[in-house]
């Protein structure tokens, strides 16, 4: 078993941020795992703008935005990066067992950092009735394969949610020649930040239907259409308000969860609603020594504040490790 001084699961923009603040506050012994084959975690999908206007105070493209961290961290010495590195298990004592290529491997850290982020709710998670059919989606999925893969989910889409994936989503598919029928939003006005719905809802006469949830989703082999409801102040249907809009794919935008099944598996604590750790302070977890930062602590709007999140537990993790020492 190797010893680490500081161990960091997740290389998207927290991970990053984490590893090289904690780097400038002087700890030189750091593990960047990463499950996927690049840096940069979901912002290299992301390729639309809007990214480091706080931070860098510039307009950027996901990968633009994760490029700069990513030049920056690989130019310091002292901080080893595996990527394709998937971790199985985490102990108290944070002892990570991960795989990579072609072998099993453990390690013991004095310090953990897990900046794992989020993943997407599914059609399960809001009890959405009817039929499996293919073409059903969630928004991110979606945009790995339209931005990733060169692959176009469907032609005529319904979504589900106004998140911001959705909402940028459905601007992704009207600029790649298919038809938005509409986003159906329970709540009375979009989840999405105001720049997006902007952007990419009205600026592209997309009908967005809030105060209203599908109720059924039709289709044996392949998504034929769904049916749609308008709800009460109490979120319950309201009779005789039901309509049907024709579709091939329907995108799931109803929200994210962070990522925290292996800080669990360790004993932290976790709030059982939002599924983030129980803390009074940010970064920090119920156990000594294992922190959690970004989308994995809480869910954040922008990338900027995850960036200054991220890096303020770098400096938490560094001060933690030379408090230890001493």
């Amino acid at each position: 078993m190797h010893e680490r001084e500081l161990v960091i699961v997740g290389a998207g923009p927290a991970g990053m941020a984490a590893a090289i603040a904690a780097h400038e506050e002087g700890v030189k012994d750091i593990l960047l795992l990463e499950r996927d084959q690049y840096l940069g975690g979901i912002l290299n999908q992301c390729i639309h703008t809007g990214f480091g206007i706080e931070y860098f105070k510039e307009v950027l493209t996901g990968p633009e935005y994760a490029e700069r961290f990513i030049h920056n961290l690989l130019g310091l010495q002292g901080i080893e990066v595996s990527l394709k590195s998937f971790v199985v298990h985490l102990a108290k004592n944070k002892t990570l067992t991960y795989l990579r290529p072609g072998e099993l491997e453990t390690v013991k850290a004095r310090a953990l950092i897990m900046a794992t982020g989020c993943r997407e709710k599914t059609r399960e998670m809001v009890h959405i009735a009817g039929t499996r059919p293919a073409g059903i989606f969630s928004a991110g999925l979606a945009q790995k394969l339209i931005n990733i893969e060169g692959l176009l989910p469907g032609k005529e889409v319904v979504i589900v949610g106004s998140g911001d994936i959705g909402l940028i989503m459905a601007r992704r598919f009207i600029l790649e020649g298919a038809q938005v029928k509409g986003i159906i939003e329970i709540q009375k006005q979009s989840r999405g930040l105001t720049r997006n719905v902007v952007q990419c809802v009205e600026d592209f006469d997309i009908p967005m239907y809030c105060r209203h949830k599908i109720a059924r989703i039709h289709g044996r082999d392949r998504v034929e259409g769904v049916d749609v409801v308008a709800v009460d102040e109490g979120l319950n249907e309201i009779p005789n308000t039901g309509f049907r809009i024709g579709c091939d794919t329907v995108l799931m935008s109803v929200g994210l969860i962070p990522e925290n099944e292996l800080v669990e598996m360790a004993g932290v604590a976790l709030d059982k609603k939002t599924n983030s750790p129980v803390s009074d302070t940010l970064n920090t977890t119920s156990i000594p020594g294992i922190f959690v930062c970004g989308n994995a602590f809480k869910v954040y709007d922008v990338v900027d504040s995850v960036t200054r999140d991220s890096a303020a537990c770098g400096r938490l993790a560094a001060a933690y490790l030379k408090g230890s020492n001493g």
